[in-house]
């Protein structure tokens, strides 16, 4: 089976409503006022700070996310959530600090929690999430609970990694489906469809299902295309580094990166070819830092750049990650920005963009006045990171302006300035103990 068939089937249902809603009516009625714009939101898994061109990757190459960064605005200070993976997700998803989300082993997003899709919902965007979940995979925290009307992709982090799995989870709130769609090419181990290829196809189909027009009344869409690479796993047969002597782990890593960025230059020509791309707002960053598998340090490819530490970690290298945001009819060109922000500053700032109010129980400040270069910047006294891996002592991290506390397990903080030492190996407590004592309360009590 063809990729375009089995993405055609997995969203037929949509695009019958989308025929079945031509009517007089629909065609007639003025569209409503204001018309808020698309918003398509990238999430990568573990893509370290230098892992892109245009953050300084020598070696894989990523010309469309490097495109994405010239046509709108680079961030070098964007901070995932957390270290680890679900409650950074879980973080971004919510607007909350992990440490306010009161999440559990059971419940990474708590039944109770509000999501950015829940909040763009209400407002009357139709919201689809393709890709990886990883929140839950019980009844009250499935995407289909959460906010998405519409789901592709994988629950859980142990399915989005079986990069050539035979089924994938399907959704669809208006017909009540929800169920697995199996995928013919990968049975019996044949390895036909590379997953995250058909993430971007899907992308794509869902964008072409929703285009804004008169018929569904100029309705924007909020798409999460959330991506499990690069992981440790099967990777696909064809390699874009075949030809290279690095390892075959090292070649499996960068190639999947690669094919990540194919697909994501897929969903920009749709937007392109549907004259959408000068009002939806793209987003394109990384749940957290780069992991060391298979042997393969983050070192072999700068992928933490020049910041000290990997995934897991409370240093700059676990949770400093690449955040780029394209939105030509507001975000001058070609910019790069040094402010600091988090994954918890995204559900207000996607609010405002959408012309609505966030909920006021977020943690998160709109950065949307450092987007457009107008109205009044706020900003966050403190960012504060935790941690306690199950084999590994817990960690402990707090930013203040340029400076860094970090504590590790019971040993004594250490302090950095970011400013003057990226890299975080110099610490300097002992020469500002003013600092020192004002950044280890942060820690003390874990308060913003």
């Amino acid at each position: 089976m063809k990729l375009g068939c089995i993405v055609a089937t997995l969203f037929t249902l949509g695009s019958l409503r989308a025929q079945t809603n031509l009517n007089h009516n629909s065609i007639t009625n003025p569209p409503p006022a204001p018309r808020r714009p698309p918003i398509i939101l990238i999430l990568a898994d573990n893509i370290g700070y230098g892992d892109l061109g245009c953050y300084g990757q020598t070696k894989i190459k990523t010309p469309n996310l490097d495109k994405l960064a010239t046509e709108g605005i680079r961030f070098t200070s964007y901070y995932a959530g957390s270290p680890q993976d679900e409650a950074s997700r879980a973080s971004l998803f919510t607007g909350l600090e992990p440490r306010h989300i009161d999440s559990s082993f059971s419940h990474p997003l708590p039944m109770g929690a509000f999501t950015v899709a829940e909040l763009l919902r209400e407002t009357g965007y139709h919201t689809g999430l393709i890709g990886e979940w990883n929140l839950g995979d019980t009844a009250p925290v499935e995407p289909n609970t959460k906010g998405f009307m519409e789901f592709a992709g994988q629950l859980s982090q142990s399915h989005a990694r079986d990069y050539f799995s035979d089924n994938i989870y399907r959704q669809d709130t208006t017909t009540g489906s929800n169920r697995l769609e199996t995928l013919p090419d990968n049975w019996n181990n044949q390895r036909g469809l590379f997953i995250p290829d058909l993430l971007g196809a899907a992308a794509a189909s869902f964008i072409k299902i929703n285009v804004p027009d008169r018929v569904n009344h100029h309705r924007a869409f909020f798409l999460c295309v959330a991506y499990p690479v690069p992981h440790n796993g099967t990777p696909p047969k064809d390699s874009h580094y075949a030809a290279e002597s690095w390892p075959e782990p090292a070649k499996d890593r960068a190639t999947m990166i690669s094919r990540m960025d194919d697909s994501i230059g897929r969903i920009l020509n749709q937007l392109g070819g549907f004259k959408l791309d000068t009002n939806t707002v793209v987003i394109f960053t990384s749940i957290g830092g780069p992991q060391t598998e298979a042997g393969i340090t983050p070192k072999f490819f700068d992928s933490s750049g020049p910041l000290r530490g990997e995934a897991g970690s409370v240093y700059e290298g676990g949770i400093r990650v690449p955040m780029i945001i394209r939105w030509p009819a507001r975000i001058r060109p070609g910019q790069v920005s040094d402010f600091t922000w988090a994954a918890w500053d995204l559900m207000p700032t996607l609010a405002e963009i959408a012309l609505t109010k966030d909920t006021e129980k977020t943690d998160g400040i709109s950065i949307l006045p450092v987007l457009t270069g107008k109205g009044k910047v706020r900003k966050h006294e403190n960012f504060y990171w935790q941690t306690q891996p199950d084999d590994a002592e817990p960690e402990q991290a707090a930013r203040m302006d340029n400076w860094k506390i970090v504590r590790i397990g019971t040993n004594a903080p250490a302090l950095y300035n970011l400013k003057t030492d990226l890299s975080e190996t110099n610490d300097v407590s002992a020469q500002n103990p003013d600092v020192f004592r004002k950044m280890k309360a942060l820690l003390g009590n874990g308060t913003k």
